[in-house]
């Protein structure tokens, strides 16, 4: 489940009532996602807090925007996340899709490509291994996390030249599905698939998301949310997204397409609430059971 942070007018009490929610069951994974131009809560502070308000779910980012940081305090940050939290931490990582968010931070957009995120996650990687990765200083960056060699990585990636290049250094995938579409995430996890075993790696991680929302007024929520959201397309395309976009109706069928999924091969499916109400969390949780 995702912590509604691109909500308006969350606060400390509700986000802990989410995440103690969340925390509860019967979820796997507590997922919240970067961004700068926004009302959205600092990532890595939102991850202090969780891993102090849980005890057994895992914390996910879909995704951090590496390329919009320095790689040595990035993987410091996450080791911290990942000692707190003892070794419940699994990294989500891309470029972003969004040049305002490198314009906040003064990052440079030059950075943004999948080489350059490959170089930063290896850096990490060498870092959490205890590795000098600092030029000149024969020290490690600490602390050292609680998961050997690091928390899990995983690539935001989507197209086929992404996943490509993510089979070599991610340990598996964190997707997302607009519509969303069983036959495309089908056809991404194959893609995937194929990709890591080209690679000679290990069985990827196959993970997807989606935007959901239930009701009667399920659309009417979703146009909402998503209007709200895609503040940097322009508002005639916003329009047309909102109107197809995420999951919108009954519970039945939210159940039924959640089998679908399950029968893709997919490890987790991160929801991605259109609303701050907790009752989200617990009328999925009697859903899924």
């Amino acid at each position: 489940m995702t912590l509604p942070i691109m909500e308006p007018d969350l606060d400390r009490g509700l986000l802990r009532t989410w995440v103690e929610a969340v925390d509860r069951g019967p979820y796997s994974s507590l997922a919240f996602g970067e961004r700068m131009l926004f009302s959205n809560p600092e990532t890595m502070a939102l991850m202090g807090a969780c891993a102090a308000w849980t005890e057994r779910v895992r914390l996910v980012t879909t995704i951090f925007i590496a390329t919009l940081h320095s790689p040595v305090l990035l993987a410091k940050h996450i080791a911290t996340a990942d000692m707190l939290s003892n070794g419940r931490v699994t990294i989500g990582v891309g470029i972003g899709g969004r040049e305002e968010d490198y314009a906040a931070v003064g990052a440079d957009l030059s950075l943004r490509k999948q080489k350059e995120l490959a170089a930063r996650v290896d850096v990490m990687r060498r870092a959490w291994a205890g590795e000098h990765v600092v030029p000149g200083v024969a020290r490690a960056v600490g602390p050292a996390p609680v998961q050997p060699g690091g928390p899990p990585v995983l690539a935001g990636a989507m197209g086929p030249k992404a996943i490509a290049g993510a089979s070599h250094w991610a340990d598996g995938v964190c997707g997302m599905s607009f519509a969303p579409d069983v036959g495309e995430i089908d056809q991404s996890f194959t893609m995937v698939r194929q990709a890591w075993a080209d690679a000679g790696r290990p069985k990827p991680h196959l993970g997807t998301s989606f935007w959901f929302a239930l009701g009667d007024n399920a659309r009417d929520q979703m146009r909402t949310h998503l209007k709200r959201y895609f503040t940097w397309l322009p508002p005639a395309e916003v329009d047309a997204i909102a109107e197809h976009a995420g999951f919108a109706g009954s519970d039945k069928d939210f159940k039924a397409l959640l089998h679908q999924i399950a029968d893709t091969g997919a490890d987790e499916v991160m929801l991605i609430s259109t609303s701050s109400d907790p009752d989200q969390i617990h009328r999925v949780a009697d859903i899924i059971g």
